[in-house]
């Protein structure tokens, strides 16, 4: 099965490369396009697309606030992978926090941007750098702290969401935790409703911002 993706970005050299690198893939098709984030909600419930990739920065509305319309007035809404110029900006780390499933570099290679796509359609969450974790770092509150210490994870969950935060995949974690990856998944579905987190990326954010998981 086809994961299909919408691309909204308002450059068009931007969607046409997106569009050529995924197209190529047998198992991604490229759906629809958009010059700005106030097009989305209409193409998304007429395309009912897996991804959305979103750039972070456009005139009309920007990606935290389509990311936002999306999460709100969708059900059962799309994957959101947002694209952007700088990994460092600030921009980035509000759309993760608005609910965005992951990030992609305008500056990617063809290779990293089917890998970031096929890893957000599957639910897993792709791997942040050094300046997402100082950020969400930087935001962290009490009120964070103590949302993860309601959640009173296991052992065995506190293990498994700190490899979530490096990035690892359900297979990974099974392997380094010698573990099935049936008991693996159970876990991660632990992890989210403990934490009232809709997807990995978000219970990710809740374990830097709440300082369980250093920004090294």
């Amino acid at each position: 099965m086809s994961v299909t993706v919408l691309l909204v970005d308002d450059e068009p050299l931007v969607r046409a490369g997106l569009r050529a690198v995924l197209d190529a893939q047998p198992d991604i098709e490229v759906v629809g396009e958009a010059a700005d984030g106030a097009a989305v909600i209409p193409l998304v419930r007429q395309l009912r697309p897996d991804v959305v990739a979103m750039d972070v920065r456009m005139p009309l509305l920007d990606g935290i606030e389509a990311t936002k319309a999306v999460l709100k007035s969708i059900d059962e809404p799309p994957k959101i992978l947002v694209v952007t110029t700088f990994e460092n900006d600030e921009y980035v780390y509000r759309a993760l926090r608005a609910g965005a499933d992951g990030f992609l570099l305008k500056r990617a290679r063809p290779s990293e941007i089917v890998h970031a796509v096929r890893l957000v359609a599957e639910g897993e969450t792709l791997l942040f750098p050094a300046a997402v974790r100082s950020l969400a770092a930087e935001y962290g509150t009490s009120s964070a702290r103590a949302r993860l210490e309601r959640a009173a994870l296991t052992e065995r969950e506190e293990e498994v969401l700190r490899r979530m935060a490096r990035g690892m995949t359900n297979a990974e974690i099974a392997a380094e935790m010698f573990v099935g990856a049936e008991t693996v998944k159970s876990h991660v579905s632990a992890v989210l409703a403990k934490l009232g987190a809709r997807d990995r990326t978000q219970a990710v954010i809740a374990a830097y911002e709440s300082g369980f998981v250093a920004p090294t």
